[in-house]
């Protein structure tokens, strides 16, 4: 079964995160290394509010967040926390329009899908919301109408782009398998049916565009015949998780129309520097096109398919975000992402 994608063949793309905190150089950075199917950067150096959790947490529709010694928890009313994040989301988006507004074609942004926030965010009683039924219902609901009014705000400020929505679920194995911690740590909060958790996060994922709905889990283990049933045009994934006994759901999602976002190059590097200067050096120069490309060929081997749908099918990623890698990794990362993206395309015998 064929889909229509929204970016071209041959494309690579980031899963999220980079180091920094400058949204202008992060989105320049992104904009130039990866044209053909680029992302809004999540930039987490910049504190409480710009982390993950913080970041989808502030696109909650009536359901207030704040920041305690635990972590992110639900709250009575706004406050301060809450304001921060959706300050640093909106320069984001300003700085988006300002640099892309103009930009046509295939873009992606990121948000924790229901799961992963269910399986961090805490109740006022400080255990964590998946432990209640009713309350991740309501979370569950609030992030699908915020979703759908971030997405008319980024629909507003670019135009001409097609929107690609990347719902990030690295919880989702933890909350099927019981391994989602209770608040004294010597207790986990009791698994979830995959028949909710597929259902909930289909509910979400139908109020995203078609043909642009990616879900990612860097975690070994990853349901990716839950995702796919649950909607999902893309599955996003870091390769070297995928077992042997993955290669049969793999197949099946691509039997099925589905594409692959492969994390195929590690997301942090030692620094290494000059002996000569003590300027570090061009990123990591064991990392190549080929080291990128390689393991895609071999995969794509083990599943049987046609070398020609390869490109068309399977977009290089780094392995998860890049927040802790350093900016010259990062930057040799994402060319090398590009140029491993564009060589899948001589593979057509």
């Amino acid at each position: 079964m064929s889909r229509t994608r929204l970016w071209p063949a041959g494309s690579a793309t980031g899963i999220g995160s980079l180091p920094g905190t400058d949204p202008v150089e992060s989105l320049r950075l992104v904009l130039g290394e990866l044209p053909d199917l680029p992302h809004l950067p999540e930039l987490p150096e910049r504190g409480p509010g710009a982390d993950m959790i913080g970041r989808s947490a502030a696109l909650l529709a009536e359901l207030p967040v704040e920041i305690q010694p635990s972590g992110w928890r639900l709250a009575s009313h706004p406050g301060r926390d809450l304001r921060r994040a959706r300050d640093l989301l909106d320069r984001d988006l300003d700085v988006l329009e300002e640099l892309a507004g103009g930009y046509r074609g295939a873009f992606k942004v990121q948000v924790a899908g229901p799961w992963t926030l269910a399986a961090t965010l805490e109740l006022p009683s400080g255990h964590r919301v998946v432990s209640d039924h009713g309350a991740t219902r309501d979370l569950a609901e609030s992030l699908t109408e915020g979703l759908r009014s971030h997405l008319a705000d980024l629909a507003r400020r670019l135009p001409s782009a097609s929107l690609l929505v990347q719902v990030d679920e690295p919880s989702i194995p933890a909350v099927l398998a019981a391994q989602v911690p209770t608040p004294s740590g010597w207790g986990t909060v009791r698994g979830v049916d995959a028949v909710v958790v597929e259902q909930t996060l289909a509910e979400l994922l139908q109020v995203l565009p078609a043909g642009g709905r990616v879900v990612h889990c860097c975690a070994a283990a990853a349901p990716i015949a839950l995702l796919r049933s649950a909607g999902a045009d893309a599955v996003a994934l870091d390769l070297s998780l995928v077992s042997t006994s993955g290669l049969d759901a793999l197949g099946e999602a691509i039997e099925a129309g589905v594409a692959l976002f492969l994390g195929v190059l590690p997301g942090s590097d030692p620094v290494i520097r000059d002996r000569r200067n003590g300027d570090p050096r061009n990123g990591d120069p064991r990392i190549t096109a080929a080291t990128a490309r390689e393991p895609l060929l071999r995969l794509w081997g083990k599943l049987g398919f046609p070398p020609g749908q390869l490109a068309q099918t399977v977009v290089p990623t780094p392995a998860c975000g890049l927040a802790g890698a350093s900016p010259a990794y990062v930057r040799r990362v994402l060319a090398v992402l590009r140029d491993a993206g564009h060589s899948l395309l001589d593979d057509t015998d």
